[in-house]
């Protein structure tokens, strides 16, 4: 397996050279091109096209007739002319596989390769999860069937009240004495709302835009829509085997309001989906519906948080172009890397719950590294079952179906780590996929230690007590250890992300909402993670200038000043690109467009936000307001960038600390450290570099 995604590497990262990312011929004038052009508009990648159709733009070349034909068959008729000269319209009729569609003109031809596949996908994520528990049902479709749980296509309309509710509208013809009006470029629109929900990828999707009383069209855009998508993405992280019974959400005032559309889809939602990779498939594929039903899309700009933000960093790094840019809140770089942290706060509450029982509230936050030590309870009692067998199965998947070593050693795994099956394999020991988590040279509480806030009898004590889990997520007395394999694929794969690659020229918008105290029990969105993706850009591309962070706290007031703010500035930002034609990098392009009132700063009231750069350490205004603390492994020692899923090790030596072991003390962490400790100087085990992007596990 690992040679053919080396092969496939290769021939996505020569693709990906050959095909332009955005469509580039979009507004591109006839006066302009001295030859006879095609492009896909729909798909940037037409040897990713789905559902047995293609947006494609013709540019001919002067004014001699052009005839345009898919497989042989004339669909000139199905395009129309543009008041640049362009010819946009859908050529229809594909067959899965190989198509050619052909633009001819006196003494000219153009010739554009489209690889169709089926709606129901796969694309590129590979070999789909069975069984997949179909719930067609939640979103008011027809009872469905495995494995592609498809319903029929259906279309609703909801209006804006007065009174700033959306209820539903039976007759879109009819104009409630409710109906609000929305603002599009300036205009003042009826607000009824178009919503469309389907499946495509085996997902439930959904799309909801205004909607001007004539059916959608790619070549006569709607009145009320303002040529930009927001693609919205929801959080959690989980291992799949069902459809799922949300989306990102598509009725958002915040977008319908200003005249955006909105598309999201069931494995948008990493808690029904915990795969980045299947989430960039879906996307993609409903972003392409999209644009066959409404036309193209001047830019698409993902939105979410938690589990949502690792979406969008994670498909603006490994599959660029599926977003343009991305407003990811409350973020996490990607599942492994969160993974850590999370058993960490498991292993650390079983032992202050037993043997560190003794030890202190201040003690227990010093070690955990939060500003308060009962984030890690929260992350016990919330996410650390997505490292066990069946602990976190939906309620969707029968508890028959699931697995038990031994009434049922082939049934359902829900462990998170199941939506890498392809990527990272499979033990054949075990059944379960390989796993990155490993703890092995840990040294829990050592910065509590250098500090004074624990004794050397403390230390000890914790580090070999503190065990691991087994590969079913079960507590166990030895360290967790990392499959070798598994490590190499996380990081040839970028799953462990990088921000190497597509990251270098997105813009990003870090909607970092201060969860770090919000009580009752404290959240486990903290803000250091928002600075160890920062770190990460500027490890690899010398730079972070293309990431903005904006803090603010969790008031009504705030969050939507906030939201508000990053939408208009992420538009302005991405508009700007668009129209950049200086021929500049797009890597340059992205630092230099970016608003010039656009920087790092926090909300001190809704009305007062104020611009500094924020640090990590915290400091300042908003490092005052918004402190910024730790997590277990940096409080261990491990850099920034938080990247070593597994650390190299050095040997244990006691010159090392400011402290003094006694013998019995020395001889204990020794027999726990007896391969050695952490050394955060040298690259993980299985470091490499990324294969590249646009990957195909197919």
């Amino acid at each position: 397996m690992a040679d053919r995604r080396r092969h496939l590497a290769v021939a996505c990262v020569a693709l990906a050279t050959a095909l332009p990312l955005v469509p580039a011929a979009a507004n591109a004038s006839p006066a302009a091109h001295a030859r006879l052009t095609i492009t896909s508009v729909s798909n940037p990648r037409p040897d990713l096209v789905s559902g047995g159709q293609v947006l494609i733009r013709v540019v001919p070349a002067g004014t001699r007739p052009t005839t345009v034909t898919a497989n042989g068959h004339d669909v000139t008729s199905a395009l129309r002319r543009e008041p640049d000269g362009s010819l946009l319209g859908t050529a229809g009729g594909l067959r899965d596989g190989t198509n050619t569609i052909e633009a001819r003109q006196a003494g000219a031809r153009a010739t554009l390769r489209v690889v169709n596949h089926p709606i129901t996908g796969p694309v590129f994520s590979g070999r789909q999860q069975l069984p997949f528990y179909c719930e067609t049902q939640a979103f008011g479709l027809p009872a469905a069937t495995q494995p592609y749980c498809s319903a029929p296509t259906q279309v609703g309309y909801q209006y804006r009240t007065t009174a700033g509710t959306y209820a539903p509208l039976a007759d879109p013809s009819a104009r409630p004495a409710d109906l609000a009006t929305a603002t599009v470029n300036g205009a003042k629109v009826p607000y009824i709302v178009r919503v469309e929900r389907g499946t495509i990828d085996r997902a439930v999707y959904e799309i909801a835009a205004l909607y001007d009383g004539t059916a959608p069209s790619p070549t006569t855009p709607d009145r009320g829509w303002n040529g930009r998508l927001v693609y919205t993405f929801g959080g959690g992280c989980n291992a799949g085997y069902h459809q799922g019974r949300s989306t990102g959400g598509v009725l958002d005032d915040l977008f319908l309001g200003q005249g955006y559309a909105v598309a999201s889809s069931t494995l948008n939602v990493l808690d029904n989906n915990c795969s980045p990779i299947i989430s960039a498939e879906a996307a993609m594929m409903v972003k392409e519906h999209f644009a066959e039903t409404y036309g193209p899309i001047a830019h698409t700009i993902g939105w979410g948080g938690s589990g949502g933000a690792i979406q969008q960093y994670d498909i603006a790094e490994s599959y660029p172009g599926v977003v343009d840019g991305i407003i990811p809140g409350v973020s996490f770089p990607d599942p492994l890397t969160t993974l850590g942290p999370v058993t960490d706060c498991r292993l650390l509450d079983r032992f202050f719950g037993g043997a560190g029982a003794a030890f202190t509230d201040a003690q227990k936050k010093a070690i955990a590294g939060f500003n308060d030590f009962t984030t890690c309870p929260s992350w016990d009692q919330t996410f650390a079952s997505r490292a066990t067998a069946t602990d976190s199965c939906d309620s969707a998947i029968p508890v028959s179906a699931r697995w038990n070593a031994v009434t049922n050693p082939s049934g359902v795994r829900c462990n998170a780590d199941e939506q890498f099956a392809d990527q990272l394999g499979r033990d054949p020991r075990t059944g379960f996929v390989r796993s990155t988590l490993d703890n092995v040279g840990i040294q829990y509480g050592l910065a509590a230690l250098k500090a004074g806030t624990i004794t050397p009898a403390q230390f000890t004590a914790l580090n070999t007590s503190i065990g691991g889990l087994d590969y079913t997520g079960k507590p166990v007395a030895a360290r967790t250890e990392a499959d070798p394999k598994a490590l190499a694929a996380a990081y040839a794969n970028d799953i462990v992300n990088s921000a190497a690659q597509g990251l270098r020229q997105t813009p990003i918008i870090d909607q970092r909402t201060d969860l770090d105290l919000a009580g009752p029990g404290n959240d486990i969105h903290t803000t250091e993670w928002s600075f160890v993706m920062r770190q990460r850009l500027l490890r690899s591309n010398g730079t972070a200038a293309n990431q903005v962070i904006i803090e603010s706290d969790t008031t009504p007031a705030q969050v939507a000043a906030a939201s508000a703010y990053e939408l208009d500035a992420m538009d302005r930002w991405l508009t700007a690109i668009d129209a950049d034609r200086s021929g500049r990098d797009p890597r340059h392009k992205v630092l230099a467009d970016r608003p010039a009132d656009l920087a790092d700063g926090c909300y001190l009231t809704a009305a007062d936000r104020i611009r500094e750069p924020l640090t990590y350490p915290s400091g300042g205004q908003c490092g005052a307001r918004y402190p910024v603390a730790a997590d277990a492994r940096m409080v261990a020692g491990e850099p920034l960038a938080m990247d070593a899923t597994k650390c190299a090790l050095k040997p244990l030596d006691f010159r090392d600390y400011p402290v003094t072991f006694t013998a019995d003390e020395q001889r204990r962490l020794r027999a726990t450290f007896r391969t050695g400790v952490c050394d955060y100087d040298r690259r993980p085990p299985g470091w490499r570099k990324p294969a590249g992007t646009w990957l195909s596990y197919r």
